[in-house]
């Protein structure tokens, strides 16, 4: 298991008591100590551009920098203050937040972060008293309010018409990229002697190949059978059609995936799930509200 940056403080410190460390030799060494496997050490943040591990001890050595129990001697580098030696003579059990607190340096850094009431804490403090990393924190409440967004997108879906929904379709995949473009390269059909067909996608301007499209309206709960996959296939069958892309607002049943994978067509299902995904990834339905950009330092530049 991989430790949380706090619980990284202590043996970052006691890695570079005596000598002047090289952040990656410190990092190999740290995970040497809580015995990882290399599928721990070579896991990665979110963004893909991080190993997990190195994030933690970067922001284990950042804490304990600012509270002034480490100094940056040169790039790349990290050595125990003064201040550090003395606080690993006392052989504390641990080093997290709270121990840092009692230097002037700490309280300073977080003054400068900036600070508001909420209840008897601050917002700061409730960060920092968690065993995520900030930036791991804002990973999570980012997750968190999309999958609030996520689930009222497809409730206010759920809500439309059946025209609305396959219009919200088509304008998805143009949003993707689909349609080339034409300017009739997507439209909607959903209405008698459509065959089964909601939808249908040019894949080149001249229309030569297409992708149909089949849209189900349902409830939560309300899910696709094997029954419907089969008509959407005779229906492409019909069309002499080789592509096509099933969307629900609910879920396709494990026979309804089966049968997909069975009949031999290029079928993809879209549950209500990942509609609502690629809805808030294309700004079909949302909006950004607010961009929030998460930088670190460039080394570099400082070399």
């Amino acid at each position: 298991m991989i430790p949380d940056y706090q619980t990284l403080m202590l043996p970052v410190l006691e890695v570079a008591r005596d000598r002047e460390v090289s952040t990656k030799e410190a990092i190999s060494a740290l995970a040497d100590k809580f015995h990882l496997s290399e599928e721990e050490r070579e896991n990665l943040l979110p963004s893909s551009k991080q190993r997990t591990f190195d994030n933690r001890v970067n922001w284990a050595k950042t804490y304990l920098k600012q509270a002034g129990l480490v100094r940056y001697p040169k790039r790349g580098y990290y050595t125990a203050t003064e201040e550090g030696k003395t606080a690993l003579s006392k052989n504390p059990e641990r080093i997290d937040n709270n121990f840092l607190r009692q230097y002037d340096a700490f309280l300073e850094f977080q003054a400068r972060k900036g600070t508001q009431s909420l209840g008897s804490k601050t917002k700061q403090e409730s960060v920092d008293d968690t065993d995520a990393t900030p930036d791991e924190v804002l990973r999570a409440a980012h997750k968190s309010i999309n999958e609030t967004l996520a689930a009222d997108l497809i409730d206010r879906v759920r809500q439309a018409t059946p025209q609305f929904f396959e219009s919200l379709i088509i304008e998805l995949l143009l949003a993707m990229g689909y349609g080339g473009t034409s300017e009739d390269a997507a439209r909607s059909l959903g209405q008698a002697g459509d065959n089964g067909v909601d939808g249908v996608i040019d894949q080149d301007p001249l229309g030569v190949d297409q992708i149909y499209v089949q849209a189900k309206r349902y409830a939560e709960g309300n899910n696709i059978g094997s029954g419907d996959i089969r008509d959407f296939f005779g229906a492409l069958n019909l069309k002499k059609a080789q592509k096509g892309l099933f969307f629900t607002t609910s879920a396709f049943s494990p026979a309804a995936v089966q049968t997909a994978r069975d009949l031999g067509m290029r079928i993809v299902l879209i549950d209500g799930k990942q509609l609502a995904r690629l809805m808030i990834r294309y700004n079909i339905g949302c909006r950004d509200e607010e961009v929030l950009h998460l930088k670190k330092i460039d080394e570099e530049f400082f070399e």
